[in-house]
C-alpha cells in the first residue's frame, strides 16, 4: 500500500480565509438581491457554477482580475465587494435645489404636501405651455 500525501501548494492564511469567506457572503447577497442564479453569474463571469459556489462559501479566492466584471455584473463597486467603504464624495458647495429639498424634508408633513401640490401644479402648467 502506498502512502498518499496531500500537499497544499499555496495555503491561505487565517486572515485570507476570513477575507474570502466575507467576500463570498457579500457576493451571495448581491447575487440574490440582483435576482440572478449562480449559473447566470457563472456564465457572465465565464467560469463554472462550481467556481461561483466555491467563491460564495470562501473555499476559493476570487482572482483580482475578475473583480471589475464581478462588481459590474452585481451592480456594486469593487470597494463594496471587498468590504471597504467608498471614498467620500468630493466636497463643495451644495447646489441650491438640493439645499431647498433638504429644507423641505425638515418641514412638517402637512406643509410638505402643500409645497408638493404647488410644485406639481407648476410643473403640469409648464408642461402644457411648453
Amino acid at each position: 500500500m502506498g502512502l498518499l500525501l496531500a500537499i497544499e501548494l499555496d495555503p491561505m492564511t487565517h486572515d485570507e480565509k476570513a477575507f474570502f469567506k466575507a467576500l463570498g457572503a457579500r457576493i451571495a447577497v448581491l447575487r440574490k438581491e440582483s435576482g440572478i442564479t449562480q449559473v447566470q453569474l457563472a456564465e457572465a463571469m465565464e467560469v463554472s457554477q462550481q467556481t461561483v459556489a466555491a467563491w460564495e462559501v470562501g473555499r476559493r479566492g476570487v482572482p483580482v482580475s475578475n473583480l471589475p466584471l464581478l462588481a459590474r455584473t452585481l451592480g456594486a463597486s469593487i470597494e463594496s465587494l471587498i468590504g471597504e467603504k467608498a471614498p467620500p464624495a468630493k466636497r463643495g458647495p451644495t447646489p441650491k435645489l438640493q439645499q431647498q429639498v433638504e429644507r423641505l424634508s425638515r418641514l412638517p408633513q402637512a406643509k410638505q404636501r402643500v409645497v408638493m401640490e404647488m410644485l406639481e401644479g407648476f410643473l403640469n402648467q409648464t408642461a402644457r405651455t411648453g
